[in-house]
This record gives C-alpha cells, sequence and structure tokens, in this order.
C-alpha cells in the first residue's frame, strides 16, 4: 500500500517511510519518537534515519517534551504540514478509487476488518 501511495506522490521525492511517518504526524499534533514509532511500526533506529532525512528537508522538527526532557518530540513545520496534507489528500484518493464499486455491505466489511486488526496489534 505504501508503495502505491509512493508511486502517487512521486512529486515529493518522498520515500515511502517518509511518507508514512508524515500522514502520522499530519493531525498536527507532534509525537515522542517511541509514540512516533509504534504509530509507524519502526524501531527506534531505522525511525532515527526517517526522522534524521526529514529534518535535513526541513519537514520536521525535533523538541523537549514539557516536564520531560529526557523525550524527543517530533513536530512538523510549514513545509511537512504541507506535505502531510498532500499526503492525506491522497491517501483519501487511493481509498476511494479502492472502495469505488464496492456495495455498503461490502466496505462496512472492510472497515471491521480493518479495525479487528486494529485491536489485535495494539
Amino acid at each position: 500500500m505504501l508503495q502505491l501511495i509512493a508511486a502517487d506522490l512521486v512529486d515529493l521525492d518522498l520515500t515511502a517511510s517518509e511518507i508514512n511517518v508524515l500522514a502520522n504526524l499530519a493531525d498536527g499534533q507532534g509525537r515522542t519518537v517511541s509514540q512516533l514509532g509504534a504509530a509507524v511500526g519502526a524501531r527506534p533506529t531505522t525511525l532515527t534515519s526517517v526522522l534524521d532525512r526529514l529534518e535535513r528537508r526541513g519537514h520536521i522538527t525535533r523538541g523537549t517534551l514539557a516536564g520531560d526532557r529526557r523525550s524527543v518530540l517530533i513536530e512538523l513545520t510549514d513545509s511537512g504540514r504541507a506535505a502531510a496534507a498532500v499526503i492525506r489528500q491522497t491517501l483519501a484518493d487511493v481509498e476511494d478509487r479502492a472502495l469505488a464499486g464496492l456495495s455498503r455491505d461490502a466496505i462496512a466489511g472492510f472497515y471491521a476488518v480493518v479495525d479487528a486488526l486494529i485491536r489485535e496489534g495494539s
């Protein structure tokens, strides 16, 4: 799925992992590295290299979490918010294309399976 989305977002010049991180930050809420790692399914060492690239490109900032100077807070910059908005819209478009022509029952069943998988992974 990420490869399909990455192909639609080729103009952003981002890897699938970078797209995944930006999509998870698209709601505008900062996340600690551990929260973000859990959300994107990446090990800390892998995530660190992705965050390094996104920071170099000016899409994220790293700061400290209020009340816990040991935790690193990842937040989007203006360019990161712009890229994340494009990613979110592309995700919605891919979902619309994938579900086009399916009945409401089939779509409801799909979402029930996705919800069950999310609960299983939590």
